[in-house]
């Protein structure tokens, strides 16, 4: 009984650690907060809209118009935003006020945006570098952190966000797929069914007897 209570303690540590993101030893220009609860979201004013975040996964690079890097991720972010739009929100905050974000001249962003020049949220994630990047499943727990334009496997890909998607939506949302492919699934069959019984039946048709 130990042995069998042992044994399944490993299996479920073990599939807690599955479940978890890792840095693997990257460099972060911020306090690490990954697996954890995000802060919450404070901006100073809305540049747009503010967006509907519930059920999302919310994408939020804090940046500044001065800064190169931030200006240069501008156009990956606007593809992004429309390539993966039914499932994730972009939220660009830059820590700067109306008047200074007004100075730099930036690519037309597709997303939302906000400033908030006191920096609550980029001091409570202790940011020293931008841009910085958090991404947040539905359930609010942060699953990627960090410089977005790092090299190789540190670099935060479509792909990168893809997967993490797939393997943190909602389950009810992973369960509405699943029915949702299901019943295609049988009215496919149906139709093949049916379309069984007509060639049965015309089989057994027999033409009409004449009398002459």
């Amino acid at each position: 009984m130990r042995k069998v209570s042992l044994l399944l303690f490993v299996m479920l540590a073990v599939q807690a650690l599955s479940a978890q993101e890792s840095n693997n030893g990257k460099k972060l220009w911020a306090k690490s907060v990954l697996n954890q609860k995000a802060p919450e979201l404070v901006v100073g004013e809305w540049l747009t809209d503010e967006p509907e975040t519930e059920g999302k996964f919310v994408l939020i690079d804090f940046w500044a118009t001065w800064c190169g890097p931030c200006r240069k991720l501008i156009n990956e972010m606007n593809e992004r935003s429309k390539q993966i739009k039914d499932d994730m929100v972009i939220i660009g905050i830059a820590g700067q006020t109306r008047e200074d974000y007004a100075k730099y001249t930036v690519p037309e962003i597709e997303y939302f945006v906000a400033l908030d020049s006191a920096k609550r949220m980029q001091k409570e994630l202790e940011v020293t570098g931008i841009p910085h990047v958090i991404l947040i499943d539905p359930q609010g727990i942060v699953r990627w952190e960090g410089f977005p334009s790092l090299s190789g496997e540190d670099k935060l890909t479509t792909e990168v966000i893809e997967r993490l998607i797939k393997k943190y939506k909602a389950p009810a949302e992973k369960k509405s797929e699943k029915r949702t492919g299901e019943k295609a699934e049988k009215q496919v069959a149906a139709r093949e069914d049916s379309g069984r019984v007509v060639e049965t039946l015309d089989a057994k048709r027999e033409p009409a007897s004449v009398d002459f």
